[in-house]
């Protein structure tokens, strides 16, 4: 009998990063970015696309973190579910919660872009441009001001699963626009090499078919190790 294969559901921003990593025979549907800013709509979303899943598939691969507890509540009927424990994607990104408590802590007003955030067209600069089409440079830069107050650096996140000069170049000049001090901070592979590969042992939820995903599956968030 044919085993029955693996698909994976992902953000926009994780699924480019996905790409480079993904075993022959896998099949991934990107959800949008934009789903972020309505957790409700994301849970939505994200449970139509796990319901309209082919029966053909075993195993579906949850790309997202906690994101607002959007996951929590998620059923699947007939397929096992893993889900990184990961409050969002920069731990992902970055290969462990450790180096994203790290990084928290030595710049927490901290921005964070990759190639799929800048694919995906949601950052300040983008905003801002938005913005700038209906009010002008001025009221457009003072509102986006505002809604980066908190952030003193922006980060770009090397993965190195992309050439990332031009990623580079776009992350600069948004730094610049807004007068953040600009960093580029190595990524790893590590968690989502793991997460293709069914290295499921620890830092992963495996949620049986027919099982809710429970908030209490995460709880232990703050002790990953």
């Amino acid at each position: 009998m044919e085993a029955l294969r693996t698909k994976i559901i992902a953000c926009q921003t994780i699924g480019e990063e996905l790409k480079p990593l993904l075993p022959i025979g896998f099949e991934m549907e990107m959800l949008e970015y934009g789903l972020h800013n309505d957790p409700k709509k994301l849970h939505t979303q994200l449970q139509a696309a796990i319901d309209h899943t082919s029966p053909e598939y075993g195993t579906i691969l949850i790309g997202y973190g906690m994101c607002a507890n959007a996951i929590v509540g998620i059923r699947s009927r007939g397929f096992t579910l893993i889900i990184p424990k990961a409050d969002d994607c920069i731990t992902l990104f970055l290969g462990s919660r450790q180096e994203y408590l790290r990084q928290l802590g030595q710049a927490p007003g901290t921005y964070y872009l990759t190639k799929g955030w800048i694919e995906c067209g949601e950052d300040p600069y983008t905003e801002y441009c938005a913005m700038r089409e209906k009010y002008g440079h001025e009221k457009a830069y003072k509102i986006t001001k505002r809604y980066i107050i908190n952030y003193t650096r922006l980060a770009l996140i090397d993965t190195g699963n992309y050439n990332s000069e031009a990623y580079r170049k776009y992350a600069k000049m948004v730094a610049d626009h807004f007068g953040l001090t600009y960093e580029e901070i190595p990524g790893s592979r590590e968690f989502l090499e793991r997460f293709v590969r069914g290295k499921w042992e620890k830092d992963f939820v495996v949620v049986d078919p027919g099982k809710l995903v429970r908030f209490e599956m995460f709880y232990n968030l703050g002790s990953l190790k």
